[in-house]
């Protein structure tokens, strides 16, 4: 009766089960496992040879059956011909990459794959060169700097080859149709990127198309590749583009700019009927905000502060991170530090809003405000007394650059303290004319 066919994608052994057997047994493991390290990675040749020491007695009896000589010291060196050789003649029947690949896995071609992935890489850029070369832009200068520059940095981790030549082309795409002979209007970057990728957020900052296009852009106007927010979006104002500037804002109360034009005439609006107002990057382009010399601007981090600033008809003006900052309110800031005026900060007494404080501390030299041990101590006290439930401070410890005491209260305390422990003392002090 003939042997049906094996089901799909099993492996029949062609071994005979004693010499299957005997192969795979521990005093051949060692031999098996340098082979085929050696294999995989000389393009599966069975040329060369291996050194084995320190061999123990069934190693050194076992390996003298395969090779058909006497062994008697602790190290061997094995030809792998020679080794393939006795395999063929044996019971196994096999070469010697038969035979692993019958006992094993089969093996890796990893000297094929490398030559085939630098060919791979390779391809991607020559496709970068050919798309340049029947590009319009062909007759600059700046493509060739951008090239090399693009393949110096090279393929971001974790970028496919194939996807790597997509991502250039639409690369090439989009900075001819921002510099080449025929370029258009203004057009919205999200309109640009939905053009080319098909996905409006094709070219969000931190993508590297983004950053593909922008090094284009930058090359062609001779300009630096900008390491901020601000400075990419004015990037990409010198090709006509204009960046999403509405949906990034930072949260105010209180400012009172002496420009003549609507918009600082509507900043003061505001600020007379107490209403916190949220000024986006666009407002910031064309606002005047020119306050009178050595204005006192608080800083807080979270905007219950703003919130509880109008509603108590606060005098002073008042800025708020909001968490991290985004780079819309440091955008801010540092146009009021640029007219003169000064800073005071409070933020969360946790490591995160410490590491905050410092950052707006060091960048412009803002005052702590009622951020001092003594303060963090008695908001600790009070809360308790009160009854209020008690956060835990999780998280590696921030030492605060204007109080070299306060981290180690925090940490001996473990209370962290968001801003609203502290809502009715800054209310207070936001309420005070100067």
């Amino acid at each position: 009766m003939e042997r049906p066919p094996p089901a799909s994608g099993i492996r029949v052994s062609t071994l005979p089960t004693a010499t299957r057997e005997w192969l795979t047994g521990p005093g051949l493991t060692r031999l098996w496992s340098s082979v085929r390290k050696r294999l995989e990675s000389n393009g599966v040749q069975a040329t060369g040879s291996l050194r084995l020491t320190a061999m123990n007695l069934q190693e050194r009896n076992d390996l003298s059956l395969l090779l058909g000589k006497p062994l008697t010291g602790a190290a061997v060196t094995v030809r792998l011909d020679m080794l393939d050789a006795r395999l063929r003649a044996s019971a196994a029947g096999l070469g010697l990459r038969q035979t692993l690949e019958e006992i094993g896995p089969p093996l890796a071609n990893r000297r094929a794959a490398r030559a085939d992935e630098t060919a791979r890489r390779e391809q991607v850029w020559s496709s970068l060169a050919s798309s340049l070369d029947a590009s319009p832009l062909v007759g600059q200068e700046w493509p060739q700097q951008w090239y090399d520059l693009v393949r110096r940095a090279g393929v971001p981790r974790g970028v496919t080859p194939e996807a790597a030549v997509w991502t250039l082309q639409q690369a090439v795409q989009i900075l001819t149709t921002l510099l080449g002979p025929e370029r258009g209007g203004a057009r919205g970057r999200g309109e640009l990127a939905a053009m080319a990728t098909g996905s409006a957020h094709g070219l969000d900052d931190g993508t590297w198309l983004a950053r593909l296009v922008q090094r284009g852009v930058a090359l062609a106007h001779g300009t630096e590749f900008p390491d901020n927010a601000a400075g990419r979006r004015a990037l990409w104002r010198l090709v006509s583009v204009t960046p999403d500037e509405v949906s990034s804002t930072v949260l105010t109360y209180g400012l009172r700019p002496e420009g003549e034009s609507w918009r600082e005439r509507a900043l003061r609006e505001r600020a007379e009927h107490h209403a916190e107002l949220h000024v986006t990057p666009r407002d910031l382009h064309d606002l005047q905000l020119q306050l009178p010399a050595a204005t006192l601007i608080h800083i807080c981090e979270n905007p219950r502060v703003v919130e509880a600033a109008a509603d108590a008809a606060c005098v002073q003006p008042l800025v708020c991170t909001s968490g991290s900052a985004a780079t819309v309110v440091f955008t801010l800031l540092d146009t009021l530090a640029a007219t003169g005026c000064r800073f005071a900060y409070h933020g969360d007494f946790d490591w995160p809003g410490i590491a905050l404080a410092n950052r707006v501390i060091r960048r412009y030299e803002a005052q702590p405000w009622r951020m001092s041990t003594a303060d963090y101590e008695h908001l600790a006290a009070r809360s308790q007394a009160e009854g209020t439930p008690q956060l835990a401070l999780a998280g590696q410890p921030v030492s605060a650059d204007w109080d070299p005491d306060l981290a180690p209260a925090m940490t001996a305390l473990g209370v962290a303290l968001h801003e609203e422990a502290t809502l009715d003392l800054l209310v207070a002090d936001l309420s005070r004319q100067t």
